[in-house]
């Protein structure tokens, strides 16, 4: 009697659970972004990854966790773009695996990096949702909140000089190009700032008319 191959003798539903995993989705995310472009400059284990990120201002940018950076560096690795390899021990300190860019994930690297910068992006800005509904608030209340906006702008403006002037004097020869990302977000932070109180002042001055929208009562009287 001729037996049968060993994986359809299981039936359908053994093969479906010895079938391989799907490939982990590319995780398009700023610790992925970050992840891929430290371990270009060398290899080092995530614990490391994650005391550059912050020793860069990276955390200025987006929220750096130590469970986020490795899962990501999981995930990374499953997918062929980093390599692990080697495990080091430092003193007391648990063993750490080392983590290596491979080909694969440097090609990834250059082709996000140039999309991201050479491609604009279709999502509107945060404050571009709440200003959709902002009738709602009331002329008033527009203005108190718009106002409330720039103070916090204007604090996050003084931050950001604050924390690059100490930066200067302590790193002088620290090249501008590695902080022209907080250059840049400090453009963006002027521009809102100047955009918000122009608008807080025509509304407050009448420059900037509030409509006045029948309530649907009274639309409905009308017709």
């Amino acid at each position: 009697m001729n037996r049968l191959p060993a994986h359809l003798s299981r039936g359908p539903d053994a093969e479906r659970n010895h079938a391989p995993r799907p490939m982990p989705p590319m995780p398009r995310t700023p610790v992925a972004l970050s992840i891929l472009n430290l371990l270009n400059e060398r290899p080092m284990h995530p614990y490391e990854m994650a005391a550059m990120m912050r020793g860069r201002g990276h955390d200025r940018a987006f929220k750096i966790k130590e469970s986020s950076v490795y899962d990501t560096v999981q995930r990374l690795s499953q997918r062929g773009l980093i390599e692990a390899t080697e495990v080091r021990r430092e003193g007391r300190w648990p063993e750490r695996t080392v983590y290596a860019i491979r080909e694969s994930g440097r090609d990834e690297l250059l082709i996000w990096l140039r999309g991201l910068t050479s491609h604009t992006s279709p999502e509107y800005p945060p404050l571009a949702a709440p200003l959709m509904y902002i009738y709602t608030l009331g002329p008033e209340g527009t203005v108190a909140a718009l106002e409330a906006r720039a103070v916090r702008l204007e604090a996050e403006i003084a931050g950001s000089d604050a924390f690059r002037a100490t930066g200067r004097s302590q790193h002088p020869d620290f090249p501008r190009l590695f902080g022209i990302e907080e250059e840049f977000a400090q453009e963006m932070r002027r521009a809102e700032l100047a955009w918000v109180r122009r608008i807080a002042t025509e509304l407050r001055n009448g420059i900037l008319p509030w409509p006045v929208v029948p309530d649907a009562e009274e639309a409905g009287e009308s017709c």
